[in-house]
């Protein structure tokens, strides 16, 4: 009977200590990871030329962790017409004029803040061409806002609210190509 007792005594105090032991939380979010700005709704003006899809595996591709670039947050569209399309890319490497990252718009005003809105590190590019493209109607790409880059030691660029489009098969997914030269001009400050 004694032996019953303190095997029961034993069992109860086990249990006390596993329900009184803190259960740790899953971590729903990493310790300082940037938090996404920006949005991935589309301008009534482009509302009309996407729908939204479901396509897990290409937003998959398009998203990136913090200071590597890609996107902070996406949604995947397909175009339903013809959509102009904007890149900036490298004259010396021939193989970036059809690379995966492209703008909704025009790039205008000072490199540094193109660079900073779009997270193009220096090493990547010097932005020396720019390819004004159409994106062929049924195309499916990635909608959203710049992950955080870090370029080196001394220059990181933070998440972007800029909207930036990724294209897995841009060869195939643009027509109607004209492509300009960067020109060096100087302004006042």
């Amino acid at each position: 009977m004694k032996r019953i007792t303190i095997i029961s005594l034993v069992v109860a105090l086990q249990a006390c200590a596993i329900q009184s032991t803190p259960k740790s939380q899953p971590q729903t979010e990493p310790v300082n990871q940037p938090q996404c700005i920006g949005s991935v709704e589309l301008t009534d003006e482009l509302t009309a030329k996407f729908k939204s899809v479901q396509d897990d595996e290409l937003l998959t591709k398009a998203l990136g962790e913090p200071d590597l670039g890609k996107l902070c947050q996406g949604q995947v569209y397909q175009s339903e017409t013809k959509v102009v399309l904007y890149r900036a890319w490298n004259s010396t490497n021939p193989n970036s004029r059809y690379g995966q990252w492209w703008a909704l718009t025009e790039p205008s005003g000072l490199v540094r803040d193109y660079r900073k809105d779009y997270e193009i590190c220096y090493q990547w590019s010097p932005l020396d061409k720019l390819s004004q493209c159409t994106l062929k109607a049924g195309t499916r790409v990635v909608i959203g806002n710049g992950q955080s880059a870090k370029c080196s030691d001394y220059l990181t660029y933070p998440v972007s609210a800029s909207q930036q489009v990724f294209i897995e098969d841009a060869e195939n997914a643009v027509i109607n190509c004209t492509e300009y030269n960067a020109v060096m001009s100087w302004q006042l400050e």
